[in-house]
């Protein structure tokens, strides 16, 4: 619960009348709250002030200069040292248990050693990140978080410790983790639907509210079957319409296509642009949504709907995928079966010959390279984001990397050992 005004007085009357309220709608629920293991925190800029009396059921509620949430430490300071400081100790445990089994001249494999950093580091140390990311920008953090890729840096690239930071994150190919915090708060901001300016005026592609979506309850199974050869698809050629989707990206473009055939001709077909940094996935997805959307303006009672995509095809009867063309299309089966359609989804295999797919993916290289329109579809894909967030956030940061050493027996740590032979033979 978070309150705010000018005055401790303010806040105080706020937040007691709140607590008395959740008192006594735990007593009419037979639900009983615990006061001595509730605290409070106050945030503020003011070099004096009150501190509020808060009170629950008669008890006084502790006051605390720091409250765990959800394994996120914060301070009344909003400084996220503590925070920053349990993340790398809890990863520093993780290198020093690598580092007695990965070695220079022996051990793991230096992309065993990766795997080990970008699955488990990496997501310890950005846990929360979008909300302590200004923090990274502090000299006192950026050396916690060196302490923590200095190992792993030099153990990707078998260096010595003499290696500099900027030059073992070099040759290891890593990106320093203070940008990897800015860019996973700018990319958790991107998902949310915030613009942001490297994007320019490209909308993100969204996931769908839970609350935008049917009641569990109105779920209907959505199954598919695969035709592996054309013997198969002879044997399920039973319904009235059949419809072959497919999306192509050729020469930088997107396009996507749906071909609608009965008996053993076409009838008709459509045609969708898509933005050209569309991926083919969404151009499968819009195909099949669109031709979903199709099946409930037909007067047929019996359709078959088929793709060679097996992603699209498994999001499409994944209810808790939540992407828009996927909500979108199993809300067009559903309509459909209310309005008593039969509609069968079949994935068969791409390029085998099959008349209708090669109609449908010859259509979908057409509007890929010929129409000239407006997109029919021109959500900005996560993916897309993520590579621009990453190709603009170093230069944003301005972040100079110290140039290498021509001498690759200094990174590699060899004058050091010349060094300390000099040494040895002026004792001798």
């Amino acid at each position: 619960m978070l309150f705010d005004g000018n005055t401790a007085l303010e806040i105080e009357r706020e937040a007691n009348t709140a607590l008395r309220y959740i008192e006594e709608w735990g007593a009419q629920n037979k639900l009983r709250f615990a006061p001595h293991k509730t605290c409070a925190m106050i945030l503020t800029r003011k070099l004096k002030f009150d501190n509020p009396r808060l009170k629950m059921g008669g008890v006084d509620i502790a006051l605390s200069k720091q409250v765990k949430i959800l394994g996120l430490y914060i301070d009344n300071k909003l400084t996220f040292n503590t925070h920053v400081g349990k993340q790398t100790a809890k990863a520093l445990d993780i290198y020093k248990q690598v580092a007695k089994a990965a070695k220079i001249n022996w051990g793991l494999h230096p992309e065993i050693i990766r795997l080990i950093y970008v699955a488990t580091i990496e997501p310890i140390i950005l846990y929360a990140a979008s909300v302590w990311a200004p923090a990274a920008d502090k000299i006192g953090v950026q050396k916690l978080l060196n302490s923590v890729q200095r190992g792993f840096a030099q153990k990707l690239c078998k260096s010595y410790r003499t290696v500099s930071l900027h030059s073992a994150l070099t040759l290891a190919g890593i990106l320093p983790l203070d940008l990897r915090i800015q860019e996973a708060a700018a990319l958790y901001e991107t998902k949310r639907g915030s613009p942001l300016p490297e994007l320019g005026d490209r909308e993100t592609e969204s996931r769908v509210g839970f609350a935008e979506t049917p009641h569990p309850a109105l779920h209907m199974d959505i199954i598919f079957e695969r035709l592996e050869d054309q013997s198969l698809v002879d044997r399920h050629n039973v319904q009235e319409v059949r419809i072959f989707t497919d999306g192509s990206k050729i020469e930088g473009k997107v396009g996507a296509a749906l071909s609608v055939w009965k008996g053993e001709s076409e009838v008709r077909n459509q045609k969708f642009s898509l933005s050209a940094y569309c991926t083919v996935y969404q151009a499968e997805l819009l195909a099949i949504c669109r031709a979903t959307g199709g099946i409930l303006k037909g007067r047929e009672r019996s359709y078959g709907l088929y793709s060679d995509s097996m992603a699209a095809l498994e999001t499409v009867a994944n209810h808790s995928s939540l992407h828009p063309l996927a909500v979108e299309s199993r809300e067009n089966l559903r309509k459909a079966l209310i309005q008593g359609k039969d509609v069968s989804l079949f994935w068969i295999k791409a390029h085998a010959g099959l008349q209708g797919n090669e109609r449908a993916d010859e259509l979908a290289k057409e509007a890929a390279l010929a129409l000239k329109r407006k997109p029919d579809y021109d959500r900005c894909p996560i993916s897309f984001a993520k590579r621009t967030l990453r190709n603009q956030i170093p230069k944003n940061k301005k972040m100079k990397m110290k140039p290498l050493n021509v001498n690759p027996g200094h990174i590699f740590g060899e004058q050091s050992r010349k060094k300390k032979k000099k040494k040895k033979k002026k004792q001798t």
